[in-house]
């Protein structure tokens, strides 16, 4: 990393370590912010997008029906980003079967880890405020077996090594960027700490914005920063009343503007580019809550269309409605897994999901006469609905999948990208 990749203003923080290579050293929290009539109505239009969907998310009668899968979307783009690629119905069947021993899907048990993760930090920011404990507890679920990941990657540790980004091959002074060095990891981010639970002027989503380059900025981790960065911004919208529910999926639209959301970041190391960065993360923020909320209407639909067949005279078996209940939560169903997780026979299980089939929901997929799998295609390939295109308005659901009662095939996974990250992990 060279001094002269930066602005005259930002030089100062490249400064030569110890060592003799230089570091990027980020300055304390808030930084100075221009704020105008563009920039407030920005604001206000991202602020009204997240209301809408936050209630949305308080008028939900099941909360389970969409948290979970809300957070296996994020969960598979923000890794995606990582070029960590599962897609939905892998990701589906890998939670209902528990393989935790299959080597094969290595890609799928760390999205799934990161699904774990998320959901951890929702439960434990309701005692334990987003804190550097927080964040050491949450980077050991993210990394819990996967490749590499006790020998080389210290799940739960911050970094004790300097690490740097750039061309694969490229040394410490070739770097794009090279984040603090570890020594002076705890410190800075202890400001970082401080700033979050400060009293500040500024709104909460120009806050969560701020928070969320400085944590890259300072890449505390050796592998998993990115990740972990998202997922703080999940936990803090919800921390603090943004967001009723975890329904908003924002790494939809950085994957889709990736080189965007590099470029951005970097730029604000380099020439303090903040307002451009607080801009583009605001528009993000207003469009993936739009399109949040449609999802989530639509989905609110099938499952009142489905509810509704439950009351249609027909003599329906005891278990259908936790069935029901359960795959809207999972699309994927095994008899067995469902009478072990709901202290039911195995008989009364099988007329549950009989019933399901019998109405065109739930197709069987393997083929087996034993531990067969079945498949809800319609429900599935809804929730892995597409991110939106950055320049449009978001299409109905039912608009892209053809309705409930339609069997689509499980959309493939997204071809892994070749591309050098300027924040990755």
């Amino acid at each position: 990393m060279k001094p002269g990749n930066f602005d005259d203003a930002q030089r100062e923080y490249c400064r030569k370590t110890l060592e003799g290579y230089y570091a990027f050293y980020p300055r304390p929290l808030p930084p100075e912010l221009e704020i105008d009539w563009s920039l407030m109505r920005l604001i206000s239009q991202a602020d009204q997008a997240m209301g809408e969907l936050s209630g949305a998310g308080q008028l939900l009668p099941n909360p389970h029906l969409l948290i979970r899968p809300y957070l296996r979307r994020e969960a598979i783009l923000s890794s995606r980003i990582e070029d960590t690629h599962a897609d939905m119905g892998q990701l589906a069947l890998f939670e209902e079967e528990e393989d935790g021993d299959d080597l094969r899907t290595p890609d799928v048990r760390e999205v799934a880890n990161y699904v774990c993760a998320l959901e951890r930090g929702l439960e434990r920011v309701k005692e334990l405020p987003i804190s550097i404990r927080l964040i050491k507890e949450l980077h050991a679920i993210l990394l819990r077996d996967v490749r590499g990941g006790e020998s080389t990657k210290t799940p739960g540790e911050f970094r004790r090594s300097q690490n740097w980004i750039g061309p694969k091959g490229c040394t410490l002074t070739e770097a794009t960027y090279v984040p603090p060095p570890p020594g002076e990891i705890l410190g800075i981010l202890g400001q970082w700490e401080t700033y979050l639970h400060a009293d500040t002027p500024e709104p909460a989503l120009v806050k969560v914005a701020l928070m969320h380059y400085q944590f890259e900025a300072i890449h505390p981790l050796l592998d998993g920063n990115g990740r972990i960065g998202r997922l703080l911004i999940t936990l803090f919208l919800c921390d603090h009343g943004c967001l009723s529910q975890p329904l908003l999926y924002l790494s939809g639209f950085s994957d889709e503007t990736r080189e965007d959301y590099y470029r951005h970041l970097l730029n604000v190391s380099q020439k303090g580019a903040w307002r451009e960065w607080v801009e583009y993360f605001l528009r993000g923020v207003r469009l993936q809550a739009q399109y949040a909320l449609k999802d989530t209407q639509t989905i609110l639909e099938w499952y009142e269309r489905y509810q509704t067949r439950l009351k249609c005279g027909k003599r329906v078996p005891q278990e259908a409605p936790r069935v029901l209940d359960r795959i809207f939560a999972n699309p994927v169903i095994s008899i067995a897994r469902h009478a072990e997780r709901m202290d039911v026979s195995y008989h009364n299980a099988k007329r549950g999901v009989e019933y399901w089939v019998e109405e065109g929901l739930l197709v069987e997929a393997t083929g087996q006469k034993r531990n067969r799998i079945f498949v809800a295609n319609a429900i599935l390939n809804l929730m892995a609905g597409p991110s939106p295109p950055v320049n449009a308005e978001a299409p109905d659901a039912e608009q892209r999948l053809g309705g409930p009662d339609g069997i689509a095939p499980v959309r493939a996974p997204t071809p892994p990208y070749v591309r050098f990250s300027a924040y990755g992990g």
